[in-house]
């Protein structure tokens, strides 16, 4: 992968080749939980910070400190309302224009806080000009760590990528399948087209260019892909249980990250075993989240042995697409593996 491939932004979208337009690329993005609860979490910190300057005592100081507070938060807010709300139209500005117009909004948010204070009549002489400033300064701070966030996510991504596609044209897998797809040919040549086509289907989504996220309907399509060669080279060794809820399939997951966990069931639950072993995959969805589990029965005397960088890497990647709003877990429960994820719906 080149790296002028690797945008950083949480939504930013790579222009495809012989696409016309300008380029879109988000540098900060506003609307996650997970965003709402640091920023006020950084501008509480400052404010506390700040009233130590002007506070003679601890009680002098929770009061300048509430006073701060009374202001910041109501801006805080107003800041990432807005910066939420006009998203799509600041991911068509270039880098410099979405920082000039996160700094604006901030001290257009600060003169809101400080005009609130005024209202309210606890400062008998508003500081315009400061409010301004710091809100200024604050929002620079809080875009500043934005982009260091979405930056460090694109390495992660392409590493993520990268071993996927190292995973789908792993030379054991093509050769397997290859070997299945002759043994059929002559006995059943009807079966060994759809073994082929299945190959094709599987490289050609793992080579494609994705966006930042799919659906979970396609990740279960190329799940039942994968499995459907698989099945044929284990036979009965493999027993795959399916409970899919039709209203799940709009959730959003990074791509190609279900496929990685079914070979991993696969790998350390079907192949180590004689007798094979059972493959249990299930969606619900559950109020405003959808629950996504993969789970294999452990052959007997078998630890967690392998269960591990691959699971690291699907946990990051989740929760760089849907941070504190995404639930990741792996682990032993009783007889089987679990992998359980939980997603906005």
């Amino acid at each position: 992968m080149q790296d002028n491939e690797i945008l950083s932004g949480f939504d930013g979208a790579r222009q495809s080749p012989g696409s016309a337009g300008p380029l879109a690329v988000m540098v900060f993005d506003a609307c996650h939980v997970g965003v709402v609860l640091r920023a006020i979490l950084f501008v509480e910190i400052v404010a506390g910070v700040a009233a130590m300057f002007a506070a003679d005592a601890l009680l002098d100081w929770w009061l300048q400190w509430a006073l701060l507070s009374a202001a910041a938060l109501p801006a805080t807010l107003v800041w990432l309302i807005v910066a939420c709300s006009s998203k799509t139209w600041l991911a068509r500005l270039a880098e410099p224009g979405q920082y000039a117009v996160g700094m604006l909004l901030g001290a257009l948010s600060g003169v809101y806080g400080c005009a609130m204070l005024a209202w309210s009549g606890l400062v008998g002489r508003p500081a315009w000009t400061a409010s301004a400033a710091a809100g200024a300064a604050l929002a620079l701070g809080l875009v500043g760590a934005l982009v260091l966030r979405s930056r460090g996510r694109a390495p992660a991504a392409a590493t993520a990528r990268l071993a996927a596609l190292q995973a789908r044209i792993e030379p054991h897998f093509l050769f397997n399948t290859l070997n299945t797809a002759i043994a059929l040919v002559r006995a059943e040549p009807a079966r060994a087209e759809a073994l082929l086509e299945d190959l094709s289907e599987l490289f050609r989504h793992a080579l494609a260019e994705h966006g930042a996220s799919v659906a979970l309907s396609d990740e279960i399509a190329l799940a039942r892909t994968y499995l459907a060669i698989e099945q044929l080279r284990f036979g009965q060794r493999l027993r795959i249980e399916w409970a899919l809820d039709p209203r799940a399939g709009q959730a959003r997951l990074p791509p190609l990250m279900l496929q990685p966990l079914v070979e991993n069931a696969v790998r350390h639950g079907v192949q180590p075993s004689e007798s094979g072993a059972t493959l249990r995959i299930s969606t619900l969805l559950r109020g405003g989240r959808v629950l996504i589990k993969v789970a294999n029965t452990v052959p007997a005397g078998a630890g967690d042995a392998g269960h591990g960088l691959g699971l690291r890497n699907v946990g990051e990647r989740l929760r760089l697409l849907h941070d504190l709003q995404g639930s990741f877990r792996a682990g032993r429960v009783g007889p089987w593996y679990q992998v359980r994820i939980e997603i906005p719906a």
